[in-house]
């Protein structure tokens, strides 16, 4: 398991994956990967059972998380508690986010 990573080389290998989820990190405690969502996308994830954090790469959207929204850009950092109902909505720019799931996201 690689130590070190980079956004340029997970990002070339999920777009070679042909997914818009790519994970690239997993052990018990925690698992993470990148996630990206089209200008215009429609974000269909259903809550996890899992705690959840995101960090904006790069684009703009806003987000829901509960009945709480917000704009999301490059640069923000994100939490979800496990089983609450969140997405991205009016992506504005492609979304490129990294995601941490912990512990692991289960499959």
């Amino acid at each position: 398991m690689p130590h070190y990573l980079h956004i340029d080389e997970l990002t070339r290998q999920r777009a070679e994956a042909g997914k818009r989820y790519f994970e690239f990190l997993r052990v018990p405690a925690m698992s993470a990967g990148v996630y990206v969502l089209p200008k215009g996308g429609t974000d269909l994830q259903k809550p996890h059972r899992e705690d959840e954090m995101y960090y904006v790469v790069r684009g703009r959207a806003r987000m829901q998380i509960g009945s709480d929204h917000a704009e999301v850009r490059v640069g923000s950092v994100i939490f979800v508690e496990a089983e609450l109902e969140h997405r991205f909505y009016d992506i504005e720019e492609e979304l490129e986010v990294l995601v941490f799931f912990a512990p692991a996201e289960q499959e």
